[in-house]
C-alpha cells in the first residue's frame, strides 16, 4: 500500500526529442511534475504542446530523451503492470464480447484467462454500468457504452495508476458529461492516481483536484499548476461555484493567449 503523500509519478528536467523528416522536433523540455498518489490531475493545452507524450512517457511507452520519469520511486523504462492506460478511442475487438475485450489484456500477456479474472470482469462491467451485457458485442453498444468497456478493460488488473488521453472526446456532450461523472464516481470508489489529458475546460475543472497548464510547443513545459478550490464529491452544481467560474475563466484566457501567441 503506497503512502498518500509519497509522489506516484515524477517528471525531473525532462526533454522528448523526436526525428521527422523535417528534421529534429523538439517536444518537451525541462518537464518538472509531481503527481502524489491518488490525485487526479487533469493535463490541459493546445494541440501539440506535448500532453499525449507526456502520458507516454509514464505508461513505459517513450523513453525520454533526457531527464527522469519516475512511478513511486522507479525510473520508467517499459511499460509496467500497475498502469492502466485508456485512449481516445476504445479500439474493441468487433467479434469478441464485452467480457473477452475486458480480459482480452489477460490472454494477450498471458495466454490465457482464470475464471477469477473473468468474474472480475463481470464486476468491472457492472461499476461502469453495463450489468448483464457481458456476452454482447461492441457493434451493438452506443459510442459511450464502447469507452466504458475500454475503462472497464483498463481496471482488470488493479493498477494503482489511470492515464487517460482524451477519453471522452470522441462523445457528444450529454454522454460526454454522463461519463465524467461515472468517472468521478468509480474514482470514489476505487482511488487511484489519475492522469487525465483534456482540451476541455470544463472537465479538466470538474474532474481534476489539479489543473496543469502545458505550453506552446515545440519544446513545452508546465505553465501554469492550479488547485480546484471545489470540495468532493462534485455534482453539476459545483460548476456553479464563483470560485470555479472564475478559475474556468481564467484557464480560458490563459488557453486564448497562449494560442494568439
Amino acid at each position: 500500500m503506497t503512502n498518500l503523500t509519497s509522489p506516484a509519478i515524477r517528471f525531473c528536467d525532462v526533454e522528448m526529442k523526436f526525428d521527422t523528416r523535417a528534421g529534429e522536433l523538439l517536444a518537451l523540455q525541462h518537464v518538472d511534475l509531481t503527481i502524489m498518489d491518488y490525485e487526479f490531475v487533469a493535463i490541459l493545452g493546445p494541440s501539440g504542446c506535448g500532453k499525449s507524450t507526456l502520458m507516454r512517457l509514464v505508461a513505459g511507452l517513450l523513453e525520454p530523451t533526457a531527464g527522469l520519469v519516475e512511478v513511486h520511486g522507479t525510473r520508467v523504462t517499459e511499460p509496467r503492470d500497475n498502469i492502466g492506460i485508456v485512449f481516445q478511442k476504445p479500439t474493441l475487438l468487433p467479434w469478441a464480447t464485452l467480457e473477452d475485450n475486458v480480459v482480452f489484456p489477460m490472454k494477450h500477456k498471458y495466454g490465457r484467462v482464470t475464471p477469477e479474472q473473468r468474474e472480475r470482469a463481470h464486476e468491472l462491467l457492472e461499476l461502469v454500468g453495463l450489468a448483464n451485457l457481458e456476452k454482447r458485442r461492441p457493434g451493438r453498444l452506443s459510442g459511450g457504452m464502447q469507452q466504458r468497456v475500454g475503462i472497464a478493460r483498463a481496471l482488470l488488473h488493479n493498477p494503482d495508476i489511470l492515464l487517460m488521453d482524451e477519453p471522452f472526446s470522441a462523445l457528444d456532450a450529454l454522454t460526454r458529461e454522463e461519463m465524467g461523472f461515472e468517472l468521478l464516481n468509480i474514482w470514489q470508489k476505487h482511488r487511484k492516481t489519475v492522469m487525465f489529458i483534456t482540451h476541455s475546460i470544463v472537465e479538466a475543472v470538474l474532474l481534476a483536484d489539479r489543473v496543469v497548464v502545458m505550453s506552446n510547443g515545440p519544446g513545452a513545459r508546465v505553465a501554469e499548476d492550479f488547485r480546484v478550490p471545489a470540495p468532493r464529491p462534485r455534482t453539476g452544481e459545483s460548476m456553479r461555484l464563483n470560485e470555479m467560474q472564475d478559475l474556468a475563466a481564467h484557464l480560458r484566457s490563459l488557453l486564448m493567449t497562449r494560442k494568439a501567441a
